[in-house]
């Protein structure tokens, strides 16, 4: 690989683990706050915007070549994350007091909060798919014996469990799918706790990502 690629995948590597850190803050608003919580939004979005840049070649391969089932899935993964980033930083502006409070009432506020709600938590959900369909490819070159494959699938699988169990009990679903108007945040939860939380359930939909990725390279007889 020659040096600007190296530097280029670097860059990428470290725009990615940026936006997973500025994504778990975003979901963490009882412990961020309004005013935080809107500044952060605006460094995703830049940082989403800059990701896409450095991607480019990706949208100019779209109609070339052929496409295997984890091209598929992950270019599907890929388009769908970008609409949910769109939509989620469009009906945020559109309720911005403190960050961009010029845009505010681009779109009525009523329908840009349960806009926001719902594609905050699709984006969520789908950055950990994404991030998961990527773990197999990142994870390659590593020298792993059976014995240890095992125990790691083991944990994480458990990691994975726990992730599910707390989407669910804190009613994600409901968010997702327009059931609810607004979030129903613990603010007496200590900070780190939430952190924690939102990570495990990250760590689920990962989870998820890496198994698809699995299948269908399996599928494809790489692995």
């Amino acid at each position: 690989m020659s040096k600007a690629k190296t530097s280029n995948m670097i860059i990428k590597r470290i725009v990615d683990a940026a936006m997973t850190v500025l994504l778990l803050c975003l979901m963490a608003y009882q412990v961020t706050g309004e005013m935080a919580h809107e500044w952060i939004g605006m460094g995703m979005t830049v940082l989403v915007i800059i990701h896409q840049i450095l991607n480019r070649k990706w949208y100019g391969a779209l109609f070339k070549g052929k496409y295997n089932p984890y091209r598929s899935i992950s270019t599907v993964l890929n388009i769908l994350l970008i609409a949910s980033f769109v939509l989620t930083a469009f009906s945020g502006m559109s309720m911005s007091g403190h960050a961009v409070p010029f845009l505010y009432g681009m779109a009525p506020v009523s329908f840009a909060r349960r806009m926001h709600l719902s594609m905050s938590h699709w984006a969520f959900v789908l950055m950990g798919l994404h991030l998961g369909m990527h773990i197999p490819a990142m994870t390659a070159g590593l020298k792993l014996t059976d014995r240890t494959k095992t125990i790691l699938a083991c944990i994480f699988t458990c990691i994975g469990g726990a992730g599910l169990w707390l989407f669910l009990r804190n009613g994600m679903p409901n968010y997702l799918f327009f059931r609810v108007p607004f979030a129903f945040l613990d603010y007496e939860k200590a900070g780190w706790l939430v952190f924690l939380e939102n990570l495990l359930m990250l760590s689920f939909w990962a989870f998820i990502g890496t198994q698809a990725a699995l299948i269908c390279r399996n599928a494809a007889g790489k692995v």
